[in-house]
């Protein structure tokens, strides 16, 4: 048999992990990466400030998939065949030593991305994959029963035996246009891990002001999440905010990003023991102003902020504060509510919900049902994770076995009837 011509479109974690991993296993194969932009990995460079967040040092996979919004399903099996701690030794064993942090983000040891961008391209320069950049893909069509021609948008064309697609997600569904027809189930794209935007908040001014532990819903849904809230200048993010943007984006584009936050600032307490410990505190601390001496522990900016929002003033006691005054400042504390308009994307680490639904594919191998001899990884599939190095582990996990897989011979090399 000749030798087999393997093509994976898209030079970012995935596409790189992919190729090696099909390098190694298929030493007789020709492996060519195709970028569209003039340089590879951009991703892996600006990620987590320029570090990288490799991946999450959580390694009990039941565990790991609950921080995946989509796609826990079908990971439980996937990272059966290469997980967190694979990550962690297939980088030792190329001298990368990853460090954990005390959130459980892991990082090379070295604190700089360069680190794991150099690993990678050293790895497939020694494997002999040929990595072309400004190699943008136009169409992706059947040549033949079973290769594949490979339009590039400078007109060239390439033929393979078999394609990994590996081009990250798309914000668009158009974007998809240039993949070949009676291709897998598509889910529209939309965003994931955003911040929302309040501009009619009055603690707008606060920006920079951070609650270690807070409840925040999407109103009139199921969406809630607890965790650290910052208030920035144009309205809210932190992990509690980007998680719940992750496990709610479908409802939150259906909304057109138009929705209420509720927040409740003190999440361990209730209605009535919020009322109840402000009462206890009222009693004990009579003499002393409300905006200068607050129970919770809350920053004293915001509590000023939620003191004069309820209408009192500087120099109201704790003794005359009327219930009326009370109830208000009860209300800011634990129902908090801020109108939702628009959201701005996380920093540069943009992530999308959609993609290319894992039904249409085999999930042991991440090859296409329908069209035999085109795998995908990465995401462009419809798997995405929260922050903390879970999207890079979906990108290793994914690469890895559609690389693992790619050179095998197919069960048929005709495309099958599914659609």
């Amino acid at each position: 048999m000749s030798s087999l011509n393997i093509i994976v479109i898209g030079g970012g974690a995935a596409g790189f992990f992919g190729a090696i991993t099909a390098a190694e296993t298929f030493p007789n194969a020709t492996v060519t990466i195709l970028e569209k932009n003039r340089t590879v990995l951009n991703k892996v460079r600006i990620s987590g400030g320029g570090r990288c967040n490799v991946t999450h040092a959580c390694f009990d996979n039941r565990k790991l998939v609950k921080y995946y919004p989509r796609g826990e399903k079908p990971l439980r099996s996937l990272l059966s065949q290469f997980d967190a701690a694979s990550t962690v030794d297939w980088f030792e064993r190329r001298g990368v030593k990853l460090k954990t942090e005390a959130d459980g983000r892991m990082f090379p040891a070295t604190n700089t991305s360069e680190t794991i961008v150099d690993c990678l391209l050293n790895t497939a320069r020694q494997l002999g994959i040929q990595v072309r950049t400004s190699c943008g893909v136009a169409a992706l069509r059947r040549n033949g029963s079973s290769r594949w021609s490979v339009e590039l948008l400078t007109n060239e064309t390439l033929i393979a035996d078999r394609v990994l697609i590996a081009t990250g997600g798309y914000p668009q569904l158009m974007s998809y246009s240039w993949l070949p027809e009676q291709t897998e189930p598509l889910l529209s794209p939309v965003p994931s891990l955003f911040t929302f935007n309040t501009p009619d908040s009055y603690l707008l001014p606060l920006a920079g002001v951070s609650v270690p532990d807070a409840k925040v819903y999407v109103l009139e849904t199921k969406q809630e999440q607890r965790g650290p809230v910052l208030i920035t200048h144009w309205g809210f993010s932190g992990p509690a905010i980007l998680r719940l943007s992750a496990w709610a984006a479908r409802e939150l584009a259906d909304a057109h990003y138009r929705f209420t936050l509720r927040i409740n600032w003190t999440p361990d307490l209730n209605d009535n023991s919020l009322r109840s410990k402000l009462q206890d505190f009222r009693q004990q601390n009579g003499r002393k102003q409300v905006v200068s001496q607050n129970p919770f522990g809350l920053p004293s900016r915001l509590w000023q902020a939620f003191a004069v929002e309820a209408g009192i003033s500087d120099l109201q006691r704790w003794a005359d504060l009327p219930a009326k005054l009370l109830n208000r400042l009860a209300e800011r504390i634990i129902n908090s509510q801020f109108q939702v308009s628009g959201k701005t994307t996380f920093k540069d680490e943009f992530v999308t919900c959609g993609g290319i639904s894992l039904d249409g594919l085999n999930q042991q191998t991440l090859e296409s049902k329908a069209q035999p001899g085109l795998f995908f990884a990465g995401e462009v599939l419809d798997v995405d994770g929260i922050t903390g190095g879970f999207n890079f582990q979906n990108a290793w996990t994914t690469g890895f076995i559609a690389g693992l897989a790619i050179g095998n011979k197919a069960s048929s090399l005709q495309p099958s009837s599914a659609s």
